[in-house]
């Protein structure tokens, strides 16, 4: 196998316009940028969420774009029994994707509903845990690793793949501060109880424990 595509220009593209939009991402969901917006633009601040979605779905367009307009060469694929197999983790990594939905209120998530980008511990709501957060902290991110790697792999979307898990990994720990600084001792007992990213079977939240003020990890 050759790396010539290393430096195929649209491969960089690629890599370049990723490491633009995870950066934006990240810095969008910040405490520090909500609290600007909130002190320069109180009224805006209830639509936030509303905003930082519909910049990251048109964002994410020019990527997916340069994703499947520049492929590059195959560098593996999945055939017979692998291929098999990666299709029933992917499709289980759907399903688990839908099913862990229950735990988060989707209105405010999308910011269909205004609400304040920031929580504290004292106006935390408590939320459902789906079946997926007895078990990690972060379902949708570990879902979203399956997905990733069980596709087959052509150059840009084995960038896409290594940019994206680097992301999710980094992601998780910016994501896990703002949930301490949020939701306090709650959190900290949850996150003392269950992985953030990797289910271990040794390792989980007990049934009796699910009503507890804990907030499943969100962006």
């Amino acid at each position: 196998m050759t790396f010539d595509w290393l430096t195929d220009p649209h491969i960089l593209w690629l890599a370049g316009y990723w490491c633009f939009y995870f950066a934006l991402h990240s810095l969008l969901a910040s405490h520090a940028v909500k609290r600007r917006v909130m002190a320069c633009c109180p009224r805006l601040a209830p639509r936030y969420r509303l905003l930082y979605t519909l910049v990251a779905t048109v964002l994410l367009l020019p990527a997916l774009y340069l994703l499947y307009t520049t492929p590059g060469p195959w560098l593996w694929r999945w055939d017979g029994v692998a291929g098999w197999i990666a299709d029933a983790l992917a499709l289980a990594a759907l399903v688990g994707f839908v099913h862990s939905a229950r735990a988060y209120d989707m209105a405010s998530f999308l910011g269909v509903r205004p609400s304040e980008p920031i929580v504290t511990p004292e106006r935390a709501e408590p939320l459902r845990f789906s079946a997926s957060h007895r078990w990690v902290r972060h379902p949708w991110y570990f879902y979203g690793l399956i997905l990733l790697w069980t596709r087959d792999m052509n150059a840009a979307m084995f960038v896409t793949a290594v940019l994206a898990t680097g992301y999710i990994i980094l992601g998780t720990w910016l994501e896990e501060r703002k949930l301490v600084a949020e939701l306090g001792e709650a959190y900290r007992e949850y996150r003392r109880q269950v992985p953030a990213l990797i289910p271990l079977p040794w390792k989980r939240l007990k049934k009796q424990g699910l009503s507890e003020p804990a907030r499943p990890g969100r962006r």
